[in-house]
């Protein structure tokens, strides 16, 4: 395969099967001048499995912004050059997004070279609506900032989709179904297209209970579908729920304002939330 002068190739690479690496990935990886890397020793294990000796350089979060003047000097200069991140499709909650935004200004070609993604791949599988998704990333390792951002997102309509690292899978499941509520649909995607792949869907509160009970399975890279708030459920909140409320809200702070709210009244956290921060910005 030729590649075309000048040009910035953005290459999906493998989640986890390298099987899944497409035939015009591997020839665009081994005919551009350059590769931009996350971290050259894992696309170099990748190199290694394909006899590519096309040359890396690291460029993630750290050093996008110092490296970018050098590399677009080359791709102006008439080199190819390649994006990957250590997996799935760059700039997917990795680094790079400077880079094609830099490109885009400087008139210089960016290519898609499509391949795996773990958000699509977890969508495929999980039984959910795919036409309207909100894709979060990871969530915030700290609890509180956890919590806040899952309140955030409890009324949200359409699919949510979460990334979660094994050491906080549990908490993190304990959180969307405390917060969400333990009915919330939910499948939850382990190690998809490894070995060890599983993919788990039921109602929240079930699914957290399982994996608090079994540490053998909170290994390995999560991916969390959750299912949309039911549209009738988002603005529903009873007169006493609002009084409430309104008498709590300026002696409290919300989230204690809310959690006060559903212990008195036992409406849903998530309509409390909605309609406490509504009532917050003057809605």
């Amino acid at each position: 395969m030729s590649t075309q002068a000048g040009t910035l190739y953005v290459v999906a690479t493998p989640i986890g099967n390298l099987g899944d690496l497409s035939a015009r990935a591997a020839a665009t990886l081994a005919a551009v001048d350059l590769v931009l890397v996350e971290d050259t020793r894992v696309t170099g294990r990748l190199f290694q499995h394909l006899a590519i000796r096309t040359p890396m350089l690291a460029c993630h979060d750290h050093n996008e912004r110092e490296l970018m003047p050098a590399i677009l000097q080359r791709l102006q200069a008439g080199e190819s050059a390649a994006l990957v991140s250590d997996a799935g499709t760059p700039v997917l909650n990795d680094p790079g997004y400077l880079l094609v935004q830099a490109a885009h200004a400087a008139g210089i070609p960016v290519r898609a070279v499509a391949g795996p993604s773990a958000m699509a791949a977890a969508l495929s599988v999980a039984g959910m609506p795919a036409h309207s998704v909100r894709y979060e990333g990871f969530l915030p390792a700290r609890a509180g900032a956890r919590r806040a951002m899952l309140e955030r997102l409890a009324t949200e309509t359409a699919t949510v989709v979460l990334f979660e690292a094994p050491h906080r899978i549990a908490a993190a499941l304990a959180d969307i179904a405390a917060v969400f509520g333990a009915p919330r649909e939910l499948c939850v995607c382990r190690e998809l297209t490894k070995l060890f792949e599983t993919v788990r869907r039921g109602r929240a509160g079930e699914l957290a209970a399982w994996f608090a009970a079994h540490a053998q399975e909170r290994r390995g890279e999560f991916v969390l579908v959750v299912a949309g708030a039911p549209r009738h459920e988002a603005p529903g909140a009873g007169a006493e729920t609002v009084r409430v409320l309104d008498i709590l809200m300026p002696r409290l702070p919300l989230r204690e304002a809310v959690a006060a709210t559903v212990a008195i009244t036992g409406e849903p956290r998530n309509v409390v939330y909605a309609l406490a921060v509504g009532r917050q910005r003057g809605a």
